[in-house]
């Protein structure tokens, strides 16, 4: 039987009351407008020294607020100043341009000084620590003796007044390490400078010999110091780990990427190519200082030992790299507390009315301070650090990645690391 056929019903037109599709335009990406970095500002005249009263440097940033007033301060740009004024000074200027037959008498007498340090280096052998890969305390004796120093090397400089070699030597002293932590980081750099500044202060590196300071002095500096963390396994001051931009220094990555400004081959990724930092190296204080960086490390690879380093490589100019150092040491050594705190402060390098003293304060200076410990200030309160107790106010305390490479290459017996992943 056939059943009689339903009449089919039509679904009703709703296209009507479809919204229109009307194309849109696709936003236009926001340029992030960051702050320009920070430029020199003129660098002040030495000033007249008649009846000029020499003084001992000490610490004077104890608190927040004097580290609060010492960013506002003379002082403050007077180092702003000569830093920037230096890495002015040799942009697009490789380490060869300037001669060691046309360097000024002060240089030469600087490159002694360093050489003579180097000498009492070879006199102060380590101790057998049995492998340890912190501190070894045979530094101390290198250090008192660096001090026993003081004044013979600064008669070479031409600087025989005892007040004045008893104020600018302690910057020199204090650019080797802390003799008490047997460690170094940015800031027993940043005293290097500061002798540096003393000097021109002084009328002893005029303007004219700052790009032999940057080309010439820095590196042997550099070297000095790098034969000294080997032989001493100097642990890094302040260190928060791999997450830093470099163990040790930082001036080499400003000054570095002011040498390669506008370099027509060497780009900022050209940093993971060995070839290019064997070949260019000795030319420009940014590879070498990467090149050490990766020779010291027991894992291969910058994303792996030095991510930020890696991060950096990634701009697309060394103009984007050189602003950022500029930005970078603004704010993570002259505007962290934790490097700061250590800053001394004397007739030529002056603190500001208002900042504390550590007699006021009840510090003692870092001379002073009892082995293993480190008394500093943060929110106003004194605290006391121990090998056992680092904060993060101050870095964690870590040991001496010099050293891990070095006891790793003796109990290898080979001159290379055996690469892993992890150590």
């Amino acid at each position: 039987m056939t059943l009689p056929s339903q009449p089919t019903s039509l679904p009703p037109d709703l296209s009507a009351k479809l919204p229109r599709l009307t194309p849109r335009s696709k936003p236009k990406p926001q340029q992030e407008q960051s702050a320009p970095p920070p430029t020199a500002p003129p660098l002040p005249a030495p000033p007249s020294l008649e009846n000029w009263q020499f003084i001992r440097p000490s610490r004077r940033i104890l608190s927040p607020r004097d580290h609060e007033l010492f960013l506002a301060s003379p002082t403050y740009s007077l180092l702003l100043s000569f830093v920037f004024t230096l890495s002015d000074c040799v942009r697009d200027t490789p380490v060869s341009a300037i001669k060691a037959s046309d360097l000024d008498p002060a240089i030469i007498a600087i490159l002694h000084v360093l050489d003579l340090a180097e000498g009492i280096l070879q006199k102060c052998p380590p101790e057998d620590t049995g492998g340890s890969r912190f501190g070894n305390k045979a530094f101390q004796t290198f250090v008192d003796s660096v001090g026993d120093a003081q004044v013979a090397w600064h008669k070479e400089l031409g600087i025989t007044d005892s007040h004045a070699v008893g104020e600018i030597s302690v910057y020199l002293h204090n650019a080797f390490g802390n003799r008490t932590r047997i460690d170094y980081g940015s800031g027993h750099e940043l005293n290097f400078f500061l002798w540096l500044l003393c000097l021109n202060r002084l009328g002893r590196l005029p303007p004219s010999t700052f790009p032999a300071v940057v080309l010439h002095v820095f590196p042997r500096y550099l070297r000095l110091i790098r034969a000294v963390q080997a032989t001493y396994y100097l642990e890094p001051a302040g260190s928060h780990g791999v997450w830093g931009l470099d163990d040790y220094q930082f001036l080499p990555f400003l000054f570095g990427a002011s040498q390669l400004l506008h370099h027509p081959f060497i780009r900022p990724k050209s940093i993971h190519q060995n070839l290019i930092l064997e070949e260019y190296g000795k030319d420009f204080i940014y590879l070498d200082q990467v090149a050490f960086v990766n020779n010291v490390k027991n894992v291969e690879g910058l994303r792996w030992h030095s991510p930020m380093l890696d991060d950096i490589s990634a701009a697309k100019s060394w103009e984007k790299v050189e602003g950022g150092m500029r930005k970078m040491f603004v704010a993570e050594v002259l505007g962290k507390l934790p490097v700061m705190q250590h800053f001394l402060f004397g007739s030529l390098v002056p603190a500001v009315d208002g900042m504390s003293t550590e007699e006021e304060s009840g510090v003692r200076s870092e001379e002073e301070e009892a082995e293993g410990e480190v008394v500093i200030m943060k929110d106003g309160m004194k605290h006391v650090h121990t090998p056992n107790s680092w904060g993060d106010c101050c870095g964690i305390k870590v040991p001496s990645s010099i050293g891990a490479a070095q006891e790793m290459r003796k109990r290898m017996g080979m001159e290379g690391l055996r690469r892993v992943p992890f150590d």
